[in-house]
């Protein structure tokens, strides 16, 4: 900060020198090309843009704002060292003098997030530079000053009229339509702002469109031929506008820091008289930051998503967003919520984080209401699933039964019935009969065991669960490491439904991961039964899409637990189950 600090002197004294010698320029050339008006008007416009570009920048050394404005304000002043008689100082300002117009073009496009978050805009700022720095400074090499009353041209290639009309009609066109394009943007960004926003742009958005209004009737004018007395007005009044733009800029800040330092303060005095409910802090909120089209996010962690008061899902903006973004409000450390809102209080982080610091109290009480919600609401929508899923589960049974297992009994008791008719007449027959009656039993008694080990596995009620979950990696086809840290039993249901865990785990594993090996763990910490299944696969699961995890998520919940599902694309997939034990 100390060097910053130093280095902002140094350049404001710089900016202090780069406008007085243009000044003495004029002073000391009667005969200096536009003297009066550079006399007037180019040190205004030099030290203005400096001194409000190093101010912008020591209070917010991360915007670009106070660098555009600076460099801006150093363009003015060589820019107007065309006033100068020596031909090598007048060549220099007339190179540049293009360059304070496109840099200020890139600052009212990138106001006022600093961003140009489109192609078209990093487009537009592009040719703005590419006219000012490589087409003008061409066409000025095939110019010849001396031949307009000028100072000779130090940097004359060769003297061709027709080589600097053409340069000079296609750059006139082309800023015409860079102008008319940046005044349809910030039209319609001024419609589409909140009233604290507008606040911010308007000073602004009124001194440089001003600016750009006159250069854009400058074009047309020298475009179509209009009188000189008309071009010269409209450039005196172009250049005496762009002095304006850093007072303009000024007082929009210095407005939405006073009304924003107040707007905070009555915020934070608010927070200590009860809401009349709820939702006022959103009210309140919404007053403190003057936006109201602020939103409310509640942290689940156990989740890991935002919801809103009602604990509906709330989908927080994309960094790089210009029209919304969200600041994230924490407590002791933790993450509790996030509000939302218009994308210009971005410019504004002491007051964002004021009011953060103001709500955290209050929206991580409200918050715990909004998990409440959304536990009601899933818990009910869970408890639809259970009981659509024993419904479909009784059938299934019942349909195995009857299209199976009965079946074969059927068949049993007849050849049974045959046996007996056939005993003494037929004993080979009998024989026969018999034999397939006992194989046809041990088919039944073999798909009993499968459907009741579907039911419940009798190896977690003999043996426990670390045994159960090792005898599923027995029988898969995937190498599986199994680590268990288990101090005895748990509740059979926790155990059955942890079992189910790693059970559904693998089946997915073997179906979709195209894993190479795959780590179970099993252990507990302050009371609760942790499950961690994890694989090296292809990752990209959703738990969403499949019945088998979100019929387990319900389970588990059902128990006050929850299921978490991390798969990155690339990167395989970990299931975590945690379950209260008790």
């Amino acid at each position: 900060m100390h060097r910053l600090r130093v280095g902002l002197w140094a350049l404001a004294v710089l900016g202090l020198l780069a406008g007085a010698v243009p000044l003495a320029l004029a002073l000391a050339n009667e005969q200096g090309h536009q003297r009066q008006l550079i006399a007037l008007a180019g040190p205004i416009t030099g030290w203005a843009f400096v001194g409000t570009g190093v101010y912008v920048w020591s209070r917010r050394p991360e915007s670009v704002f106070g660098a555009l404005m600076t460099a801006v304000g150093f363009g003015a002043c060589v820019g107007s060292l065309r006033v100068a008689t020596d031909p090598a100082i007048f060549i220099t300002g007339l190179i540049f003098i293009a360059l304070p117009y496109a840099v200020l073009y890139h600052m009212l496009l990138a106001f006022p997030t600093g961003k140009l978050p489109t192609r078209l805009q990093r487009a537009l700022v592009l040719i703005g530079y590419a006219s000012a720095l490589v087409a003008h400074p061409l066409q000025v090499l095939f110019q010849d000053t001396a031949r307009a009353g000028l100072p000779p041209n130090p940097l004359l290639l060769a003297a061709a009229p027709e080589v600097v009309g053409a340069i000079s009609r296609l750059r006139f066109a082309v800023g015409l339509l860079l102008i008319l394009v940046l005044l349809a943007i910030i039209v319609v960004r001024v419609r589409n702002s909140g009233r604290t926003a507008r606040r911010r742009l308007l000073p602004v958005v009124l001194t440089s469109g001003a600016v750009f209004l006159l250069f854009g009737a400058w074009y047309v004018a020298v475009l179509f031929g209009a009188p000189t007395p008309l071009q010269e007005s409209l450039e005196w009044a172009r250049i005496v506008a762009l002095a304006t733009v850093p007072f303009g800029f000024l007082v929009g800040m210095l407005h939405s820091r006073v009304a924003g330092a107040s707007a905070t303060s009555d915020l934070i005095a608010r927070f200590g008289t009860p809401m009349r409910d709820q939702r006022g802090l959103r009210e309140v909120l919404a007053q403190g930051l003057e936006d109201p089209s602020v939103e409310l996010a509640y942290w689940l962690p156990a989740e890991g998503r935002y919801v809103d008061l009602d604990g509906r899902p709330v989908a927080i903006p994309a960094e790089g967003d210009d029209v919304r973004t969200a600041t994230l409000v924490e407590r002791e450390g933790q993450p509790v919520g996030a509000f939302i809102h218009d994308a210009s209080l971005d410019h504004e982080p002491e007051r964002l984080r004021a009011a953060a610091a103001a709500v955290a109290l209050t929206l991580d009480n409200e918050r715990l209401h909004a998990e409440l919600r959304a536990r009601l609401d899933e818990l009910s929508a869970s408890r639809r699933r259970i009981v659509q899923a024993g419904h479909d589960e009784r059938k299934r049974i019942e349909r195995n039964l009857h299209d199976s297992t009965q079946q074969r009994l059927t068949s049993v008791a007849m050849a049974l019935g045959l046996v007996h008719s056939r005993m003494n007449a037929d004993p080979r027959a009998a024989d026969d009969a018999l034999r397939q009656a006992r194989e046809g039993l041990a088919v039944a008694l073999a798909e009993l065991r499968s459907l009741s080990q579907g039911i419940h596995p009798g190896i977690l009620s003999e043996r426990g669960l670390t045994a159960a979950v090792e005898d599923l990696a027995y029988a898969s086809p995937l190498p599986i490491k199994v680590t268990a840290n288990l101090a005895g039993t748990a509740v059979e249901d926790v155990e059955t439904t942890a079992y189910y865990v790693v059970a559904e785990a693998l089946a997915n594993v073997t179906k979709h991961a195209r894993a190479s090996g795959v780590q179970v763990q099993l252990r507990e910490v302050r009371g609760q039964l942790i499950v961690a299944v994890s694989d090296d696969g292809v990752g990209g699961a959703d738990a969403s899409r499949g019945t088998g995890l979100r019929g387990l998520s319900d389970r588990i919940q059902a128990l006050g637990g929850s299921l978490r599902v991390d798969s990155p694309t690339g990167e395989g997939t970990r299931l975590t189950a945690v379950i209260p034990r008790d």
